[in-house]
């Protein structure tokens, strides 16, 4: 009798045990989109969009304006039916050496782009006068097999460092941002694509022989603030998150 109860209650153990560990997901399991793990904010990891409002955000140049930018499904999104008036959104903080990462799917034919190092200012008319640009493009748009301007690229000036593909228009990519003392990468989708010394002569020269050397302020600045472009078609981002370094 003595050793028919041990065995019910070994098996009862086990059975706790199998249970528990199949109903108790794991962090990584149980983690939703625009969330932070515990082990990302011990990190220091600051989520830059909550999911449901444009807390943070502001319309460059025009403070907490109506613009086409919305907070819909979990996405922060640029909806070109909302306004004929483009307007890029802009981070309220400023960052100098950091890691930033996020998500984004782009419609069919759409163009958009993400500006670091965004200078605000009355007399600069738009983000990209001041912030060099990640490029963000579609696979269908007609410039796509253009080398300074596909996705990942630093616009107009860098072609891919290495191959990255775009996914198609209802897949999510990942890029990533790095920024140290004026060194820069850009990763697409694990790829690295871009890298560049905002601090060097070669950078300077580079902005004096293009297009942009009409801007004083372009690709001067290797601090401030993170800028998403609205364009003519509609893009969305999640998990847009940042650690400083």
């Amino acid at each position: 009798m003595k050793a028919i109860k041990i065995k019910l209650i070994l098996a009862s153990l086990v059975s706790l045990s199998i249970w528990s560990c199949q109903s108790k997901p794991t962090e990584t399991e149980s983690l939703q989109d625009n969330q932070l793990s515990n082990a990302e904010k011990e990190a220091g990891w600051k989520l830059l969009f909550d999911g449901s409002t444009l807390e943070g955000w502001h319309v460059y140049n025009q403070g907490k304006a109506e613009s086409a930018w919305e907070a819909v499904n979990g996405e922060l999104r640029c909806n070109p039916d909302k306004t004929d008036d483009p307007a890029d959104l802009v981070t309220d903080g400023q960052y100098e050496n950091f890691e930033f990462q996020f998500e984004w799917k782009i419609e069919e034919e759409g163009n958009s782009g993400v500006f670091i190092n965004v200078v605000e200012k009355p007399e600069i008319l738009t983000a990209w006068a001041s912030g060099p640009e990640y490029q963000l493009l579609s696979n269908s748009h007609a410039e796509v097999n253009v080398p300074l301007k596909r996705s990942g690229c630093l616009y107009n000036f860098f072609t891919q460092k290495n191959p990255a593909e775009t996914k198609s228009s209802t897949e999510w990519n990942h890029s990533k941002i790095t920024q140290i003392d004026g060194k820069t990468q850009f990763h697409l989708n694990g790829v690295l694509t871009m890298e560049v010394d905002f601090k060097s002569q070669d950078w300077a020269e580079a902005v004096a022989n293009s297009g942009f050397k009409q801007f004083p302020e372009f690709g001067k600045s290797t601090s401030g603030h993170i800028s998403l472009q609205d364009w003519a078609k509609g893009i969305s981002f999640k998990n847009l998150k940042i650690k400083e370094l």
